[in-house]
């Protein structure tokens, strides 16, 4: 498989491992009877059976009939999903989550889900029985690769922060001091001026602290730092060796910036864009780019639920664009008395209404199995048509607006349609 193939599968697994997190994250036992097993791949499965036969005969010591039931029930149905495999994991290794949740009203359901192969290999063998399941390993897992420093500065404020993968994320901001030009009535010209030069050293150094503190720590996983600001001050500021020295030499451009607020962040991104060149969220801002650019003077852009899907199923869409955002769900509604099929996009968590037909009127009778997740629903045609699937951040402009203005589907088209 190609790399941007590779790319394409990865970032889809991302997205399915997320939806079983988000899920396992609502989901709360009335005591510690919530098990969750991290199995590497090197980890033979009867060794892992032969824990968990342990775990099963301690849990007939717990005091609480009502816990020990379900931790026990728990263990005997992660034991009957091992069966299924043979001497190792797979690939990466997997996880298994199993447990009695609470469903309201006094009851509970038993939740067993096994997640294989994630992005990133299963490090250590980790048994865990707590009230809630243990996502938190495999989070850090499905975060965006790539780890960049910002730092955005003027006279006047700075701020600080990470580019991680996609994902921009402010930490750190400071205001300065530093005293106008025009100095106050009864000062000496030559003293105005070294009191300010004292104050901007000063505001330099508190700057290069907040720095500091943050990425020296993450010295040997960083990517790189960037700078940005209006030209006299960020040259100042490196020019002034202010940064710790291994800092310093990780700096690999500056960059003009015009606002050093967090908005500052994503304009140097933005400006950073040949230094960024491998980094995802710089292929994301190119798709987008065409993106528009097809919307506003071309005819090879579709957008919007069902005209991304009407142009899937033509086979026209090159790649599709979806944001990473989106938690959404398809209904089909077909017609039993007139034949035509609709489509309704709804939340996630919201129940499936009733639907007239939009041909004939007729009352459509639907089940659980007319609706799915709308994000798998459009994969499913687009890999059938030979179609890539870009999933796209929200952590830039027109990232935004793919989630807010455009319902958060859309696609380059490989031919113009006129849907």
């Amino acid at each position: 498989m190609s790399q941007e193939g590779d790319q394409e599968q990865s970032d889809r697994k991302k997205y399915e491992f997320r939806k079983v997190i988000e899920d396992l994250k609502d989901f709360d036992g009335s005591g510690t009877q919530l098990v969750t097993i991290y199995i590497p791949e090197d980890r033979q499965i009867s060794d892992v059976v032969q824990h968990v036969t342990q775990e099963h005969s301690e849990a007939a010591n717990i005091k609480s009939k009502q816990t020990r039931t379900a931790v026990q029930d728990a263990l005997t149905s992660i034991k009957d999903r091992l069966r299924y495999y043979d001497v190792y994991p797979p690939e990466n290794g997997m996880v298994l989550f199993s447990g009695a949740v609470d469903s309201g009203g006094g009851r509970t359901d038993m939740v067993t889900k096994v997640l294989e192969s994630p992005p990133q290999p299963v490090e250590s063998f980790r048994y865990h029985c707590d009230s809630d399941f243990l996502t938190e390993p495999l989070e850090h897992m499905l975060a965006d690769q790539g780890l960049y420093g910002l730092i955005v500065l003027d006279r006047r404020e700075a701020n600080v922060g990470w580019l991680k993968g996609k994902r921009i994320e402010p930490v750190k901001s400071a205001s300065s001091l530093v005293p106008g030009k025009q100095r106050k009535g009864g000062q000496s010209a030559q003293r105005f001026a070294r009191l300010r030069l004292e104050a901007i050293d000063n505001f330099y150094q508190e700057v290069a602290g907040m720095a500091n503190d943050l990425f020296v720590a993450k010295r040997h996983e960083l990517d790189g730092i960037l700078v940005g600001g209006p030209s006299p001050t960020k040259d100042e500021f490196l020019d002034g060796d202010y940064l710790h020295h291994e800092i310093q030499d990780n700096v690999i451009g500056k960059f003009d910036v015009a606002y050093t607020d967090e908005s500052g962040l994503k304009d140097l991104v933005d400006n950073a864009e040949e230094a960024l060149a491998d980094a995802e969220v710089m292929k994301d801002k190119n798709e987008m780019e065409e993106f528009f650019k097809e919307l506003n003077a071309g005819d090879l852009a579709t957008y919007g639920f069902e005209q991304t899907r009407r142009n899937l199923v033509m086979g026209a869409v090159d790649r599709l664009l979806i944001s990473e955002d989106l938690r959404k769900d398809v209904v089909v509604y077909d017609c039993a008395e007139c034949g035509n099929t609709d489509y309704e996009v709804l939340d996630r968590r919201k129940s499936t209404p009733s639907h007239t037909c939009s041909d004939c009127g007729a009352e459509v009778d639907v089940t659980d199995d007319d609706r799915e997740d709308a994000i798998d629903h459009l994969i499913e045609i687009a890999e059938q048509r030979g179609t890539e699937t870009k999933f796209i951040s929200t952590d830039f402009e027109k990232g935004e607006q793919l989630y807010n203005a455009f319902g958060g589907f859309a696609g380059i088209l490989r031919y113009s349609t006129g849907v």
